[in-house]
């Protein structure tokens, strides 16, 4: 709860110096254009001005009392009334990275001028970026020194109450904030996708406000009818190339100008996979994809090879998510599963990965002899792929044990107020 405290006040001194040092700059105000730094720094005096406040009542709460009693009753209220600035400052990411590049690409004078504030000793060597992304991990961080709090206190307190009552808006604004992020930049990619789509069968929207990319790349299809796969045959595969959106799968192949001819298509509801048996070096990884109506509608069949083993899963997983997985996942209230904990950070690459913050605990639902985990992370239920070398597996089942038991004391409210909906619509 200290923690809680101090961190606020280290951070309200941090958002200050963005805006006295970097925003209110008179030479940096001359440079860019007002659209530029409306994008740039957004509203983060907004932000500023809710950390103040929220600092104010943590503060006073310490002065009552150095034996703390309480922060998670002040954090619910704030969540609540006045966190929604960072779902606005958040969700312009996408927008303030782009427009950053592209200031420091395309004036000199802007990137001569953040050089030299940089170099400030009241920076303390970070980058004008840094302090950029401050209010997202601070959203996150709260929500983490909240589920601390909540490991630490008495079961069926009130300060369990109120710690979970926070956690669980906290959650809330945390995932409005991660929708906004993800809402900006799935836009541009699908406008982006859009253009390069050229149609040999009928055409077929792909922009759309409940559609994005799941995966995309290139696969090889075997030609001709399963017989006359031999050894000796030499053009036994060529090139496909797939793109996978939540709802819909587009079929093409890669023409001159960074192009992509589309030949069939078929809705993500109505596509089941297969695993082919294994039939020696050049069926390795391969796999069948029957599409049970495609842009014909016909049935279709695809035999698919991918470039190894994770990767056939992957696509795999993505093409049909409800395959069962090779381990069942924390969410079947399975009393054991195999665990794993972040040891190295890691950077989602494509969609169907799982960024990874340090200490992560996920419950492996699967994994690939070539060194990939598919994951559900503990405290979230997030679900993707990531290098197993980022992490370690947790061998002793007490701590996994315990693993499990708190986060099934974190979500505890989630799940009564499910119970309580189920038992409503079943009425």
């Amino acid at each position: 709860m200290f923690e809680l405290v101090t961190s606020e006040a280290s951070y309200y001194k941090s958002l200050n110096l963005l805006v006295s040092h970097f925003m209110e700059n008179e030479r940096l105000k001359k440079i860019l254009h007002q659209s530029e730094a409306h994008i740039l720094f957004s509203n983060v005096l907004d932000v500023m001005a809710v950390s103040e406040r929220f600092l104010l009542d943590l503060e006073q709460r310490v002065e009552e009392n150095i034996v703390i009693s309480d922060v998670c009753d002040i954090v619910y209220q704030h969540t609540v009334n006045h966190f929604s600035v960072y779902i606005t400052y958040v969700s312009n990411q996408t927008y303030q990275e782009r427009t950053y590049k592209q200031l420091l690409q395309d004036k000199p004078a802007f990137r001569e001028v953040i050089s030299q504030l940089e170099l400030d000793p009241k920076c303390k060597g970070l980058s004008f970026s840094s302090f950029l992304i401050l209010p997202f991990q601070r959203i996150t961080r709260l929500k983490l020194l909240v589920q601390n709090i909540l490991k630490k206190v008495e079961e069926k307190s009130d300060r369990e109450s109120t710690a979970l009552d926070a956690h669980k808006e906290l959650e809330t604004v945390v995932k409005a904030c991660n929708e906004g992020v993800r809402k900006m930049s799935r836009t541009e990619q699908m406008i982006s996708i859009q253009k390069k789509l050229e149609f040999k069968i009928k055409s077929v929207p792909i922009i759309s406000h409940s559609r994005w990319l799941l995966k995309q790349g290139e696969l090889q299809q075997m030609n001709g009818p399963k017989t006359s796969r031999t050894l000796r045959t030499k053009k036994l595969f060529r090139e496909i190339y797939l793109f996978l959106f939540n709802d819909l799968l587009v079929i093409c192949r890669q023409i001159p100008g960074d192009k992509y001819q589309v030949f069939d298509s078929a809705p993500r509801g109505l596509l089941r996979v297969e695993e082919l048996e294994d039939q020696g070096q050049s069926l390795a990884n391969v796999f069948i994809l029957r599409l049970l109506e495609n842009a014909d509608d016909r049935e279709a069949s695809y035999m698919l090879k991918a470039s190894s083993q994770s990767e056939m899963k992957r696509w795999m997983i993505s093409l049909a998510p409800n395959r069962r997985t090779k381990f069942v996942s924390f969410t079947s209230r399975l009393v054991d599963c195999p665990q794993i904990q972040c040891v190295h950070p890691y950077v989602a690459q494509q969609p169907d990965e799982l960024s990874l913050e340090l200490a992560d605990v996920l419950n492996i639902l699967d994994k690939t002899d070539d060194g990939w985990i598919f994951g559900e992370r503990l405290h979230d239920q997030e679900r993707g792929w990531f290098p197993s070398s980022m992490g370690e597996e947790i061998l002793n089942p007490k701590i996994r044990a315990q693993n499990l038991k708190e986060c099934f004391r974190v979500h505890k409210s989630d799940d009564s107020q499910r119970r309580k909906l189920g038992s409503r619509n079943r009425q």
